[in-house]
């Protein structure tokens, strides 16, 4: 059980093999971590309608994600802060307007692979 961490070896299991390729399947603790930040980015149904919204209709403005999606230009902020700190949207300034694009390829894949269903 070469896989086992040491503080584990102690424990006695089944099928040695079957844990190892288990062990190996879930791989690193910080990438395991980081999928589920962005699955609880993910989580919430405002912040799944504006990235869907996003990554259909390109660069777009807050107020136009508020009217697509019904929520509250303020709310809609308030999640888009949020979305750019974690990088899953980048903002670009036009003048006065602040237009929202998808910037994670790993969200663009996730939210891909969940309107292809």
């Amino acid at each position: 059980m070469h896989l086992v961490p040491a503080e584990r070896a102690h424990r006695r299991a089944i099928d040695e093999h079957t844990v190892c390729e288990a062990i190996a399947g879930i791989g690193d603790p910080a990438g395991v971590r980081a999928w589920s930040e962005l699955f609880g980015l993910l989580a919430d149904p405002g912040r799944l309608s504006l990235l869907l919204a996003v990554r259909s209709a390109g660069p777009i403005a807050v107020s136009d994600l508020a009217l697509a999606t019904g929520i509250s230009d303020t709310a809609v902020s308030q999640a888009l802060r949020l979305l750019r700190a974690a990088g899953a949207v980048r903002a670009e300034k036009e003048g006065r307007v602040v237009r929202y694009s998808l910037s994670s390829p790993r969200v663009d894949m996730l939210l891909a692979n969940l309107t292809a269903s």
